[in-house]
């Protein structure tokens, strides 16, 4: 005889994996503000700085490599509607 829980089948309502439904009352961080991040004073990550670099090119602009994450994530957003690059259609 086995001491664990029965299994749920996949999907029932009150299982959250299974779940579709959103909460719109609770509050998501997804999406901050790069001025609120914690970790926005440090040098930009690796993937910001190669995407950024390509970015510059296709744009015309000089890259600069001494960007903070906030920071390379404002310009690679300016530089996604200069371009058309990266934005949904």
């Amino acid at each position: 005889m086995s001491t664990r829980e029965p299994k749920q089948p996949h999907g029932k309502a009150d299982d959250a994996r299974g779940s579709n439904d959103t909460d719109e009352a609770v509050p998501t961080n997804t999406r901050k503000s790069p001025d609120e991040w914690v970790t926005g004073d440090e040098s930009m990550t690796g993937a910001q700085a190669s995407y950024l670099k390509t970015l510059s090119e296709e744009a015309g602009e000089t890259f600069d490599e001494q960007l903070t994450k906030a920071e390379a994530s404002k310009k690679i957003e300016e530089l996604q509607s200069e371009t058309g690059r990266g934005i949904d259609h």
